[in-house]
């Protein structure tokens, strides 16, 4: 099967691999860690602290706080914002017990919220 950009004739660099919460994950260059995950099959990465309800991807504009990671330790940074570089260590909302990137029960990290707020930059 063609991938996308073989359909228009793109030559993007090589793929990588982030790491989330340890599992790997595959990123074309100029991809966003939503990006990356959601093409990866990663709907959902946190919860909401009432009633642990998924949360992932919602508006993919920056406007909402549903996609929040932790990038190389910067807490709240919004993954569909943030752009994915060789390297990187998102940890994000999964929780001990619910399923994470690799859909295994345990492969959370960190909580990933802080109140709303947002950090700027890695």
């Amino acid at each position: 099967m063609n991938q996308p950009y073989d359909l228009v004739r793109a030559r993007p660099e090589p793929e990588f691999e982030i790491s989330v919460d340890g599992a790997p994950v595959p990123v074309i260059p100029g991809q966003t860690i939503g990006a990356a995950l959601h093409g990866a099959g990663i709907r959902s990465w946190r919860t909401t602290r009432i009633g642990a309800r998924p949360r992932g991807l919602f508006c993919g504009i920056g406007v909402c706080f549903d996609c929040l990671v932790t990038v190389n330790g910067s807490p709240s940074l919004r993954a569909c914002l943030t752009e994915a570089r060789p390297g990187d260590r998102v940890s994000t909302g999964a929780r001990a017990g619910q399923d994470g990137p690799g859909g295994r029960p345990g492969d959370g990290g960190g909580h990933g919220t802080d109140g709303g707020k947002t950090v700027n930059g890695r």
